[in-house]
């Protein structure tokens, strides 16, 4: 593919992101997106980084863009995306995401939040990041950032409204267990499964009741029951999930939650044997509801990928893009960088030509450009 229509396609996916300046400047707002765009995926982690690499493959860039006046200073970046609007960017992001997956019926879509712990300055809290994972394509598809004075629950809903949801399995934590959320999930027309936990007390107790009733009544119909057992790394961790649909018990505690057609609990056990032969062990209940009537198989496997965010996601950028180390804080910067990381993660999960891991791919394309087109071409598909 010739330069110029890759690097157009690149910037076109961003072009409804204004320019936070209002004046005529040196450095034009897509040089530097385009820049810290290859930075980040190229392996830097600040505006420091970015610049450090541009300016040592300023030839290369000119090959896209002019850069007539070079690169601009990491004051120049950290500036200009502080004043970037946030949720223009969170939007196009989403945009661009949704050409990558366009169908997203059927397919487990989980949802959770996570802070960017170097972004307070002990006068406002660190900014925390609501996002959507595709579970099959290993992807973010939007992300949302929570009001100051607001949480997951207000954040959530924006997120749900940013994609095309329907068809498709949400899952969340017991943080996302509201009324508000399940109905804005079924008017959405997709389905949901979600933890149940103590900040809805009368819900969970009315749930473990009902398991507790069938355990204890031997001529009760034995409820449907799937167990999965995985070993590895010195562990061995057994899942028995058990679903229940006659919820009638829940009706009569006056407990309607919209589209809700399953509950399901999950007892795990896990055990940890150390060089010595001696292991720990430890025991968990947890419990979910669903609007879907599935196997308990189905239902096991559903509820253990939604932790693929967290290993898949959140750790990734954690221990690859250094994003809890990050001491961007100005204005919207450490927002902005987010959907920077996002995109570039994106980006390097959809290149599957070899089985490196992400932080391999970072620095192959730091070191050649001829791989950083490569992922940069997929932005054009």
């Amino acid at each position: 593919m010739p330069h110029e229509t890759r690097s157009a396609s690149l910037l076109t996916s961003f072009a409804d992101v204004p320019d936070p300046r209002t004046r005529a400047c040196l450095y034009p707002w897509d040089e530097l997106m385009f820049t810290a765009l290859c930075g980040v995926c190229s392996g830097a982690d600040d505006w420091v980084g970015v610049v450090e690499w541009a300016t040592m493959k300023l030839d290369w860039l000119r090959q896209y863009l002019a850069f007539d006046n070079g690169v601009a200073s990491h004051d120049t970046f950290s500036r200009v995306f502080s004043l970037l609007d946030a949720q223009r960017f969170e939007a196009c992001f989403a945009g661009w995401t949704k050409a990558l997956c366009p169908n997203l019926a059927q397919q487990l879509i989980p949802i959770d939040g996570k802070s960017v712990r170097g972004s307070h300055n002990g006068q406002s809290r660190m900014a925390h990041l609501v996002s959507a994972w595709h579970t099959k394509q290993g992807l973010v598809l939007a992300q949302v950032k929570t009001a100051a004075k607001s949480n997951e629950i207000t954040a959530i809903p924006e997120l749900l409204d940013a994609l095309d949801v329907q068809g498709a399995i949400i899952t969340i934590d017991a943080m996302g267990c509201q009324r508000t959320v399940v109905e804005k999930i079924i008017a959405r027309q997709a389905d949901y499964i979600i933890g149940v936990k103590d900040n809805q007390p009368l819900l969970a107790q009315a749930i473990e009741r009902l398991f507790d009733a069938n355990d204890a009544n031997p001529s009760a119909t034995p409820l449907e029951q799937h167990t999965s057992v995985d070993k590895g790394h010195g562990r061995v961790e057994s899942r028995a999930c058990t679903v229940a649909s006659d919820l009638q018990s829940l009706a009569e505690h006056g407990l309607p939650w919209a589209g809700l057609r399953s509950v399901v609990r999950v007892h795990s056990t896990r055990e940890v044997v150390n060089g010595k032969g001696k292991g720990e062990s430890s025991v968990e209940w947890r419990y979910y509801i669903s609007s879907l009537a599935l196997s308990a198989d189905a239902f096991n496997t559903a509820i253990r990928a939604h932790w693929g965010i967290e290993n898949s996601c959140h750790w990734v950028l954690d221990m690859t893009f250094r994003e809890d180390d990050c001491r961007i804080r100005v204005g919207d910067g450490a927002q902005n960088f987010a959907i920077l990381r996002r995109i570039a993660l994106n980006l390097i999960k959809q290149e599957r030509s070899g089985k490196s891991s992400v932080s391999i791919k970072r620095q192959r394309a730091g070191w050649s450009t001829a791989y950083l087109e490569k992922l940069l071409g997929l932005i054009a598909h």
